[in-house]
């Protein structure tokens, strides 16, 4: 025999079941181990970095920041025995793998930077993602100010 006691209980799995349906798109897109490198007074550039993974195939096509007039998404490589830097339209996040912007390799450059940043501080840093279907969405990330020439893996070695 069924009571209305159990109503309530299906009335509690069927909100769960659509809280879960109508969670938040960012959970599709993971973002590990944000930094931005400290910038002396008078340096009008920096870059940023972070590890990213996405559940299904999507890109990194653009980032903001409020710290800097303009940012672009860069790829460094060796070109002719030389190392360059280039602003890339995308970086793309396949299905499940994460994706490491690092010194040396992808990254994010902040430039024109409207004052230093400082170590200890954080930048606020606004992705926007965008999926094979061409949906967009952006995800907010705070990335902590570590100094000149440490990184994220240096700052947990001891």
């Amino acid at each position: 025999m069924y009571g209305f006691s159990k109503v309530p209980h299906a009335i509690g799995a069927f909100a769960f079941a659509l809280a879960v349906v109508a969670a938040p798109a960012h959970a599709q897109v993971k973002v590990e181990k944000p930094w931005v490198r400290g910038a002396v007074p008078g340096q009008l550039a920096t870059g940023a970095f972070l590890d990213i993974t996405s559940v299904k195939d999507a890109a990194l096509v653009k980032a903001e920041s409020p710290v800097a007039a303009t940012v672009e998404v860069h790829a460094m490589e060796m070109k002719n025995n030389l190392m360059t830097m280039r602003e890339v339209p995308k970086i793309d996040l396949p299905a499940g793998k994460q994706v490491r912007l690092a010194p040396g390799g992808f990254h994010i450059m902040l430039m024109d930077l409207k004052q230093p940043v400082k170590n200890g501080e954080t930048v606020p840093i606004r992705l926007t993602i965008e999926y094979a279907d061409k949906k967009r969405e952006t995800i907010d990330v705070k990335a902590p100010v570590r100094g000149l020439g440490t990184s994220q893996e240096h700052q947990h070695k001891h």
